[in-house]
């Protein structure tokens, strides 16, 4: 059953809001990027770095974008937790899984007895699980967000970012901006912006989006050839880039959407992020969402704009990160304990502490979802490193 049918059906009883597939904004005009083939994918890095790729598997930004399977989707589809009610009576989703792959259902039952509905299968799994993930889906060549979340935090399936709560749409659009941040390549196909090569698809961040096309240092180090530092086409080590630079690479996902200036997926590791992306550039006191926008506030923080640290200067992107300990053991590293004010009442205590009140978690503004008609804004931390 179409989904314009629900709609319309639904719109008897409830106002309908106009339809999410609006005007989308204009793609940057196509410019010559790095060929494909030059792009030897993690397998050949493997290889040399062993222990590294391991445990980059399991990071948050290798897993940010997968195919489903029981060990990437985390969303409930057991008997009586697979189902969102919505603030709409006469509506809900229900999630199923099968040996057909997994699926969300619109449906909506009428008085006295009419039902009817509308199925989606869940062809891409967006987010790493740790807080929520979002699903994706496949029309034809055309990839659409689907219109339930699950939230691991409390264990909810809610209403997806940007979708009306008690109404059946499955026509939010996903442009190539939203994939560059959750994954490393895909050929965008325009019009529309939505439209892409499923089959040029290369899921996750992979060692080559921070470090670059790795296919000439892939057969140097095969063939035993030397090559001289900064060597054309030799792989780029983030760790020795400027500090701009090193920044700016972090930035094409931790700064927000900002204004592209170049089509998805052409910006290289140790590039100027300005070619290609315009990030305002605010004040340091500018009110700036947790969310997304990691890098200004960072930049805005005291401890930055007093020192030449970096992203890394506390994260080890290439494994799992989770316990505020360990951050605070990077704060320490610069400050001393006993110079916290809350030093003379807490003592000891605060030591590994440092994080929770110096980059507190914030509720987001530009996440809100809704879970049978309550409103949630999930709590991102902050990376404003402050006195709150």
């Amino acid at each position: 059953m179409s989904v314009t049918r629900i709609i319309a059906a639904l719109s008897l009883l409830l106002a309908t809001p106009m339809p999410l597939l609006a005007q989308l904004p204009e793609a940057p005009s196509p410019a010559p990027g790095v060929a494909r083939n030059q792009y030897v994918g993690d397998a050949a890095c493997s290889a040399c770095h062993q222990e590294t790729y391991q445990n980059y598997r399991s990071s948050a930004h290798h897993i940010s974008s997968r195919l489903p399977d029981e060990s990437s989707v985390e969303g409930k589809f057991t008997p009586g937790s697979n189902i969102l009610r919505t603030s709409n009576p006469y509506f809900y989703f229900i999630m199923n899984a099968g040996k057909e792959g997994y699926f969300q259902t619109a449906v909506a039952r009428f008085p006295p007895a009419e039902t009817i509905s509308h199925q989606e299968r869940i062809d891409l799994v967006i987010g790493s699980g740790r807080k929520g993930q979002t699903y994706l889906y496949w029309k034809n060549s055309e990839l659409f967000e689907l219109p339930v979340t699950y939230w691991a935090e409390t264990g909810q399936w809610m209403n997806s970012p940007g979708y009306p709560d008690g109404l059946p749409n499955f026509d939010k659009p996903i442009i190539p901006r939203c994939l560059e941040c959750h994954a490393t390549y895909i050929d965008a196909l325009p019009p529309p912006l939505n439209h892409f090569d499923k089959a040029s698809a290369v899921l996750g961040i992979t060692c080559e989006k921070c470090h670059g096309p790795g296919r000439t240092h892939v057969e140097a180090e095969r063939s035993h050839k030397a090559m001289a530092a900064g060597e054309a086409g030799n792989i780029v080590n983030p760790a020795k880039l400027s500090r701009d630079r090193q920044i700016d690479l972090c930035a094409l996902c931790h700064a927000g959407p900002g204004n592209p200036r170049a089509p998805a997926f052409s910006f290289l590791p140790g590039a100027s992020l300005a070619k290609y992306i315009a990030i305002p550039d605010d004040p340091a006191d500018t009110p700036v969402d947790v969310h997304g926008h990691q890098a200004q506030l960072l930049e805005g923080s005291r401890c930055f704009r007093s020192s030449s640290m970096t992203c890394t200067t506390c994260h080890d992107v290439h494994q799992q990160q989770r316990d505020v300990a360990y951050f605070s053991e990077r704060c320490l590293t610069c400050h001393k304990a006993e110079s916290c004010g809350k030093y003379s009442t807490l003592g000891v205590s605060i030591l590994h502490k440092c994080v929770d009140c110096h980059m507190p978690l914030r509720k987001s503004n530009l996440i809100a979802l809704d879970a049978g008609g309550h409103r949630v804004n999930p709590q991102v931390r902050s990376h404003r490193i402050a006195i709150y």
